[in-house]
């Protein structure tokens, strides 16, 4: 992240019972403040079915919200942002690009935002290859969705609603923006 982002400036620790800490730092860039977990990929993500989670096999990742400061108290995104990273040990969901996350309270205070909709790696920040047989931890960014905004992708799919958000422009690093036009 330090090679991609630089020093953070910026960080908090969060540990939930029976889950290892999860960090998210802060990284301060033109404006544009990215909020990134560390300890998430510690483990890999396990398929809930599966009745033996394997300890080295599995898919690994970090997450990354970028929202431009000063707009609002985004800060306050470091407790759902470590939330969410901690919900493959807690829930045991595989969090992967196309899926939504909800944490069912506004991601800081007064944003219309509840849940994330999960993109594609391999953006911002490369993957990080780590040795076999581990897959490389991925960093996966996430866009604040309004909950019209995820029922809607729920029916038509992440796909559908990301092309909604081009046709119109929507400035997903806007910490007060309104929902797209969905009709």
């Amino acid at each position: 992240m330090r090679t991609s982002l630089g020093e953070p400036d910026a960080r908090a620790a969060v540990t939930f019972l029976g889950t290892d800490r999860i960090e998210v730092l802060r990284f301060a860039d033109n404006g544009v403040l990215r909020y990134a977990t560390l300890g998430m990929s510690a483990q890999p993500m396990a398929d809930p079915t599966s009745v033996v989670a394997d300890p080295l096999r599995g898919p690994r990742a970090e997450l990354v919200l970028s929202v431009r400061g000063g707009r609002a108290d985004t800060d306050k995104v470091l407790r759902p942002l470590a939330v969410l990273a901690a919900s493959p040990q807690v829930e045991g969901v595989i969090v992967a690009p196309g899926a939504s996350l909800d944490v069912g309270e506004p991601l800081w205070p007064g944003a219309a935002f509840t849940s994330v909709l999960v993109a594609e790696s391999g953006g911002l920040i490369e993957d990080l290859e780590l040795d076999e047989p581990m897959e490389p931890v991925r960093f996966l960014p996430l866009l604040p969705m309004t909950p019209n905004e995820a029922a809607w992708k729920r029916v038509h799919g992440a796909e559908a609603l990301q092309e909604r958000w081009l046709q119109h422009g929507t400035d997903l690093r806007d910490p007060l923006r309104t929902g797209v036009p969905l009709d």
